[in-house]
């Protein structure tokens, strides 16, 4: 078979996976926003520590760190790209305000049955072009960047996909703790987001310290979302 298997991709395999199963379960009638949020959030655990394992591998070759650079994007694409964009579409369905409104109303009716939901549905085609450009982007500077420096990278041009793993629960938290529609504030963080995603804003690339942090937030947050959610039903 094509393609490698040892233990320096099994992460990155898992994170897409884990993207892939949140598509499904939110494109899917009996689907719910609130469980792709948990498969997002399991993808970005997966992501931290991808490239550290791969890296504890010292007799990788060139073709097995170039195999593990194009998958990790492949793997950000459909989990921090494609499935916020599909966790919206979601809360779209589930929202009280739209619900009972048909996407396209031939007939008449009120103008938001039209306007809104094509609105909405714009924000997130255009969040995840937003983040294709941005991985595409990267790898090319990466690629560059290894041409002429050997050193490690300092910082990132532009906001990474993968902080997808922690802005979205963190707007899910908040509609649960308010108790109140919040559908246009995650398509608002959805544009902000992709916006970041392509604007030359330099962000410091994490240490081991900064990751454990991230991974604490991100634990409290996966917490808190079990609890208020049983909670609030």
């Amino acid at each position: 078979m094509i393609g490698f298997y040892n233990y320096t991709v099994v992460l990155t395999y898992l994170s897409l996976i884990s993207g892939v199963m949140g598509i499904i379960v939110c494109l899917n009638g009996i689907g719910h926003p609130f469980i792709g949020i948990f498969f997002l959030m399991l993808s970005g655990l997966c992501d931290t520590f991808d490239g550290k394992v791969a890296r504890t591998k010292k007799d990788r070759s060139d073709m097995e760190k170039g195999f593990g650079i194009q998958i990790d994007s492949l793997a950000d694409m459909v989990a921090f790209g494609v499935l916020p964009s599909c966790i919206g579409m979601a809360m779209l369905r589930v929202s009280e305000r739209f619900t009972n409104v048909p996407y396209i109303n031939l007939h008449g009716g009120e103008e938001k049955s039209v306007i809104y939901p094509i609105f909405l549905m714009l924000i997130a085609l255009g969040y995840v072009l937003a983040a294709l450009i941005r991985l595409a982007y990267f790898n090319v500077l990466e690629e560059e960047r290894q041409k002429t420096d050997q050193g490690s990278l300092k910082y990132y041009i532009g906001l990474p996909v993968t902080s997808a793993a922690l802005i979205f629960p963190t707007v899910m938290l908040i509609q649960y703790l308010t108790e109140a529609d919040h559908t246009m504030l995650y398509f608002g963080a959805l544009a902000i987001t992709g916006l970041l995603f392509v604007t030359r804003i330099h962000v410091t690339k994490p240490n081991l310290r900064y990751l454990l942090i991230l991974v604490g937030i991100g634990a409290v947050e996966f917490i808190l979302l079990i609890i208020v959610h049983y909670c609030v039903k």
